[in-house]
């Protein structure tokens, strides 16, 4: 006997949807059956979709900058993140510069990390480090950290050009993601005092436009392994599509967040436009435009999920506001009411393969981990409120069309009929030993 059998829906799988019914036991997919199969506990959904459990590659729980903590911990960030489908998530470690330094984050990240409902994984995140790049590589492999975050920015926090070479010259022979914060330093404007009304003007699009075509020529030489995470403007992923289409989706994998996708830096002219900081910066609606344009050269969606309350955003310079915003409640539903159906493998197998997750996670087939979203593709609806302990999202008032009606974390209900069921479950650490595109 089953332990849940999920019954007369349309089943997501390799692409395509067939009608049927999904078994589950022991936290596993066991078999896709249009049978009827005895279940301790049966769940008739009629008609309605059967997803895989979406995976956030970029979220930032319990992130402390400066004076400021990020509103959502591991517990009410994974709260939010099952009302909005998403089942795992990969976070990241505090910047290190030594292997000493990496073994305390991990540690301390993985204790904060107890809270968390759902499953999760993490990046390793470095500021230019001091330790041969093989040994960091080593020591991150040991931990089950195959993911390298980098930025190419933020004074101390920023990693030198020879040495995010040497990292992508070994990506691909050890089996790591060389993940990269990509914006030109030399071009972004260094002064104190900046009004959010110059935030995109400060961090330009060139900034990151060159930024980007510097590390794909750097990893199409290599033959490496590299991701952007939350690509910006629609004229660098249009630049990126003209010069390097034979490396997308292969050694160059590109990430974007719903926050492009809908909004622009006008905002940055409203009298809240502190609550639109994030970065990269919003930019001009014609990139926005060009963003959707060019969906199909994205590889996943990510949300950069870093809310702060309106009251600790609310200042007259960015150099002094917490930047970041919460997006894991509504981002699939955000990109689904944008593009449909083709946006699910970009939630779901795409960011399982490209960091190491699959075929654990990201799909349906038996064997996999019983993760799973119920979604009704018709209903409509608005945004008027949240789970998430920020005491704003940006989203308020936007009309959807498709609503997450139930979340399923290895075989265990978390969501169910828009209801949280299950505060007491607890998620697990994925290890990822060796990843290779």
């Amino acid at each position: 006997m089953f332990d849940l059998g999920i019954l007369n829906g349309k089943i997501y799988l390799d692409g395509e949807f067939i009608e049927g019914n999904i078994y589950i036991k022991n936290g596993k997919i066991k078999d896709i059956s249009n049978s009827y199969l005895s279940s301790k506990e049966e769940y008739d959904i009629s008609g309605k979709y059967i997803l895989p459990g979406f995976i956030d590659p970029h979220v930032h729980f319990h992130l402390t900058v400066g004076n400021y903590t990020s509103a959502d911990d591991f517990n009410s960030g994974s709260i939010s993140a099952a009302f909005g489908g998403i089942t795992s998530y990969i976070d990241f470690l505090d910047p290190i510069t030594n292997i000493e330094e990496l073994e305390k984050a991990f540690e301390e990240r993985k204790n904060l990390a107890k809270k968390s409902l759902t499953d999760y994984a993490f990046h390793a995140t470095i500021a230019n480090p001091t330790v041969d790049a093989k040994k960091l590589i080593k020591k991150c492999k040991e931990l089950g950290v195959a993911s390298i975050k980098l930025f190419t920015t933020y004074g101390p926090r920023m990693t030198k050009d020879k040495y995010i070479s040497d990292l992508l010259k070994l990506s691909k022979e050890e089996e790591i993601v060389v993940t990269v914060h990509a914006e030109n330093d030399q071009l972004i404007e260094k002064k104190d005092n900046i009004p959010i009304k110059d935030h995109s003007k400060i961090r330009s699009t060139l900034s990151e436009t060159t930024e980007v075509i510097k590390l794909a020529e750097m990893t199409d030489f290599y033959n490496g392994q590299l991701y952007i995470v939350h690509l910006s403007s629609g004229y660098s992923l249009e630049v990126l599509k003209n010069r390097f289409s034979d490396i997308i989706a292969k050694n160059l994998v590109l990430e974007s967040c719903p926050h492009y996708f809908y909004f622009n830096n006008e905002k940055f002219a409203q009298k809240d436009g502190y609550l639109y900081s994030m970065t990269p910066p919003l930019r001009s609606e014609n990139e926005r435009l060009k963003l959707i344009d060019n969906i199909n050269y994205l590889q996943t969606i990510g949300t950069d999920h870093c809310p702060f309350n309106s009251n600790e955003k609310n200042k007259k310079y960015t150099n002094i506001m917490p930047m970041g915003i919460g997006g894991v409640e509504f981002s699939f539903v955000l990109m689904y009411s944008l593009f449909g159906d083709k946006i699910i493998d970009k939630f779901t197998k795409n960011v399982a393969k490209y960091y190491g997750l699959y075929p654990q996670k990201g799909t349906l087939l038996p064997g996999s981990d019983a993760d799973i979203v119920i979604f009704d593709p018709d209903l409509k609806w608005t945004i008027t409120s949240h789970n998430s302990k920020a005491d704003y999202t940006v989203y308020d008032g936007i009309d959807i069309k498709g609503k997450i009606l139930s979340t399923i974390s290895r075989g265990r209900f978390i969501i169910k009929e828009g209801k949280l069921t299950n505060k007491k479950y607890k998620g697990r650490f994925l290890r990822r030993e060796e990843i290779k595109w």
